[in-house]
């Protein structure tokens, strides 16, 4: 295995958790970006208060991409196990 299949293996890595990280941390982002707003809107200065809209917003997440995050990783790892005699 040389240096760039390495590095190019890293990056197929590290793209992949970007991919199946994002839209649940997107959601998060969205969901307490909307809670300050109301928060600041009727001046309710209780930091706690956007911690449970976020988790449900989150949990609702996995259950809606959950399937899909779950095929991309096994794709994802499948190719890497199928790939490693042709590497080695």
């Amino acid at each position: 295995m040389t240096e760039g299949l390495a590095l190019q293996i890293g990056q197929q890595g590290i793209w992949m958790m970007l991919l199946l990280a994002g839209p649940i941390l997107g959601l998060g982002l969205v969901v307490g970006l909307l809670v300050s707003l109301v928060q600041a809107t009727t001046q309710i200065n209780e930091q706690t208060l956007s911690f449970l809209p976020k988790l449900a917003a989150m949990m609702l997440g996995l259950l809606f991409f959950g399937p899909w995050m779950l095929t991309n990783m096994v794709d994802f790892t499948r190719h890497l196990i199928l790939s490693l005699p042709v590497w080695i």
